[in-house]
């Protein structure tokens, strides 16, 4: 299929356009939409916030009357099904557009090519395709949350130079500087939920909330953070609890033996979370990929994970990490320092888990690393030393 230059040009401004909803679209996904005819844009539009008009929806109201006969560009194949508005698909029929062009199809079950093949029926020519990987890096939670059931897993890690990410006795403030640590507050508002460890919540009483204004100036759709705690040790007064949104504590059962200490702590913290229990794994701690179908079951499209080096360790054993972001600051801490994660000892170079590179930007004194694990590695797939 050949596109032309405008095109190429009408789809990458409805892509900038999408990524004005990179914070607020949650559960939806970022999607924008650009009205062309004669080689010239006439509208444009983009899906703000979950309930509020989709993209098309927005630019058509912008091009009025002048959509009849044009061009829509669209970064998402338009919806063809009910949901809390209207299908955009109805919407592109009435203002009577003669061509669609999208760049990836929609994989949610309820559109997944019905959404093209109801323009198609109706006499519209349909085209796919067009920036389709830059549409990917747009919404990969929302992609694989629809294919799989899970969310997309980002693990965000700061180390120093030589790997380490605290002293010996814990003391970890601060290996980066505050412009990679603004960076953070980005990265966290992007994300559905925020996921830690009880051993985190217990050293460092973080907030984990996000300190930045909504592009929009109004309130921020809320941010679910996530508290794996197998026996329930996390404090009532944490500072979890002392900011708005739902505070959710993953447990498993107890044994029989402490099931009346449980049900007074879970008491406990019911009053200012909610506390949910999952079967425990082998090693009798919470299991991490049916907490993360559970956290798919809620709609959550991308989890941002700030955890000690045990949780990290164990999600990436498990193969459940999509990207790293890696925070590099320049300084030395030592060999009795803390390790970035923790995992079993290898015995062949061959089978250290490998990353490919995503991105390396400096942020101010700091050094930032986007990578991927290497999925056709052969390797890679160590065991984990625990968590709580």
């Amino acid at each position: 299929m050949s596109f032309s230059d405008f095109d190429r040009a009408a789809m990458a401004r409805a892509l900038k356009l999408a990524a004005r909803g990179l914070e607020t679209t949650q559960p939806n996904p970022r999607v924008g939409c650009v009205i062309a005819r004669d080689g010239r844009i006439i509208a444009e539009g983009w899906h703000a916030r979950a309930g509020q008009a989709h993209a098309e929806v927005m630019a058509l109201r912008s091009a009025g009357e002048r959509a009849a006969g044009a061009t829509a560009y669209v970064t998402l194949e338009p919806c063809a099904h009910y949901g809390r508005t209207p299908p955009c698909v109805d919407a592109l029929l009435h203002a009577r557009v003669a061509r669609v062009v999208f760049a990836l199809p929609d994989p949610d079950p309820r559109v997944n090519g019905r959404g093209a093949r109801r323009l198609r029926e109706q006499g519209v020519e349909v085209e796919s395709g067009l920036l389709a990987s830059a549409a990917q890096a747009l919404n990969p939670g929302f992609l694989k949350r629809m294919q799989t059931g899970l969310p997309w897993v980002r693990v965000k890690l700061a180390m120093s130079l030589d790997g380490r990410t605290a002293l010996a006795n814990g003391a970890s403030r601060w290996i980066t500087g505050p412009q990679a640590r603004a960076d953070v507050q980005h990265w966290r508002a992007r994300s559905s939920a925020i996921l830690t460890g009880v051993d985190t919540v217990l050293a460092d009483d973080p907030r984990l909330d996000v300190r930045l204004r909504a592009p929009s100036g109004g309130p921020r759709p809320p941010l679910l953070r996530v508290v794996l705690d197998s026996h329930l040790r996390t404090p009532p007064a944490a500072r979890l609890f002392s900011v708005p949104g739902e505070v959710l504590v993953v447990s498993v059962p107890p044994p029989p033996g402490e099931r009346a200490e449980y049900v007074g702590r879970q008491d406990r913290l019911a009053r200012a979370a909610t506390v949910v229990a999952l079967p425990a794994d082998a090693s009798g701690r919470v299991p991490l990929r049916p907490l993360l179908a559970l956290l798919g079951e809620r709609d959550i499209n991308e989890v941002w994970v700030e955890a000690g080096p045990r949780l990290a360790g164990a999600l990436l054993a498990e193969r459940l990490v999509d990207e790293l972001v890696l925070y590099i600051g320049p300084k030395l801490l030592g060999p009795q320092a803390r390790p970035l994660v923790a995992m079993t000892a290898l015995a062949q170079l061959q089978d250290a888990p490998g990353f490919v590179m995503m991105e390396s930007r400096r942020i101010g004194a700091d050094l930032r690393v986007r990578l991927r694990p290497d999925r056709d590695q052969a390797g890679g797939s160590s065991s984990n030393s625990g968590r709580s």
